[in-house]
């Protein structure tokens, strides 16, 4: 064993690619809208708080429909859910890029948000069931898919935006169509029998102490995250190609700590002592946005920072989760992030609010304040957190066979 190479976590099945494809193309929704807002604000005679309901609507549906995609897949099996997940973010996004007015936009991305909860809560997963090297390999490989689609949504948001706001809604039809094809035909059905999910099954997964207090970290930090993702447009003042390249290198940020930084940090600190140390960094790093936020270069440098911070968090959280019970991993995952995001959800709406009552400073100290209670959440429930820093590498990748047994 000792002379055996470690798997290489790029090297894997076409399935596993083909997955990986379609959740690049499913995170670039959540980034997409973001470089234009403002256009979208000015084209269709919109308020800013208006136009962040098209964050709200997508990212609250999405969470209340993480409620039972564990219950439909173990019914339907994993490929179909993935299919039924791509097929509706299609349609929906056509829908969005025909529509007349921001109320229709709005109605259109809930229904977009439905979609991407059935593929992103099936699509780890699916990924961790057909990956080769375990857990740790493939959550490296499915937040790597996290960070090029966060960071390549704005870029093409902010490059086909300068076209016309529609534009960056085609695209992700026309992108969202190849996955389609690609799960279609290069992800097997699996052949053994499917266990079947109760629709309690993750109501009673959150009432476990490490998940419940993981997902209430989570949503308090999930309102600094989409602060800094869905609010900063407005007061940066650019274009919808210079929002979108500072939202490019914002998400390969994400996308660099995601993969090489929480490894490396994971290696010499516990989970729950990596998160004490990320959260007042970010906290402090949305404060000093709060304070340059009438600098533009400021304010680039700070959502560069954030993402650094945010991709380490995001890997750290999920692979928590995924140790905190001994739920079917579909539950544990869809459990705690229909919690995370109906905190990001209310993030957007709220930061214009403030924006507009107060000045564009507030939204950025409300966002930092409620990291700061994700940090407390962490600290106060350190006690029921101790199984995850228990099981390291090794566990977790004997873990994860377990977990993926019970979930087929």
């Amino acid at each position: 064993m000792s002379g055996a190479p470690a798997p290489s976590v790029w090297r894997q099945p076409a399935q596993v690619w083909a997955v990986a494809f379609a959740c690049v193309v499913a995170f670039m929704g959540i980034g997409l809208v973001d470089p234009i807002l403002p256009a979208i604000a000015e084209s269709l005679a919109a308020s800013p708080t208006e136009a962040e309901l098209l964050f709200t609507s997508y990212l609250l549906v999405t969470g209340l429909s993480m409620l039972v995609t564990s219950w439909i897949s173990s019914r339907i099996g994993a490929k179909a859910t993935l299919m039924v997940g791509l097929g509706l973010i299609v349609v929906f996004a056509l829908l969005c890029a025909v529509s007349g007015n921001v109320d229709m936009i709005i109605g259109f991305r809930a229904g977009w948000g439905l979609g991407n909860a059935l593929f992103i809560s099936t699509a780890l997963a699916t990924i961790v069931g057909a990956a080769s090297g375990g857990s740790s390999a493939a959550i490296i490989l499915y937040e790597a898919a996290l960070g090029l689609g966060i960071a390549i949504g704005p870029l093409l948001g902010g490059l086909l935006g300068e076209v016309s706001w529609r534009g960056p809604f085609f695209g992700v039809v026309v992108l969202m169509a190849v996955a389609f094809v690609a799960v279609a035909v290069l992800v097997r059905s699996s052949p053994e029998p499917r266990v079947r999910i109760p629709f309690s099954a993750p109501f009673r997964a959150l009432r476990q102490p490490a998940l419940a207090v993981l997902a209430v970290a989570a949503l308090f930090y999930n309102i600094g995250f989409f602060v800094l993702l869905a609010f900063s447009p407005f007061p940066l003042g650019f274009g919808a190609t210079g929002i979108g390249f500072t939202f490019f290198g914002w998400g390969l940020a994400l996308a660099v700590t995601s993969v090489w930084g929480a490894p490396l940090l994971l290696r010499r600190v516990k989970r729950t002592t990596a998160m004490m140390i990320v959260l007042p960094l970010l906290a402090a790093d949305l404060v000093v946005a709060a304070i340059l936020v009438a600098s533009p270069a400021a304010l680039v440098t700070c959502i560069i920072v954030g993402g650094l911070l945010l991709g380490l968090m995001n890997t750290i959280l999920t692979e928590s989760v995924m140790e905190a019970t001994d739920f079917p991993r579909p539950v544990a995952s869809s459990a705690y992030s229909a919690v995370r995001f109906l905190g990001g959800a209310s993030a957007p709406p709220l930061a214009a609010l403030l924006w507009h009552a107060f000045n564009a400073s507030v939204p950025y100290l409300f966002a930092a304040t409620s990291v700061i209670i994700a940090t407390l959440t962490i600290a106060l429930g350190r006690r029921a957190l101790a199984r995850i820093d228990e099981r390291e590498a090794d566990a977790a990748e004997e873990g994860a066979a377990v977990l993926l047994g019970d979930a087929a």
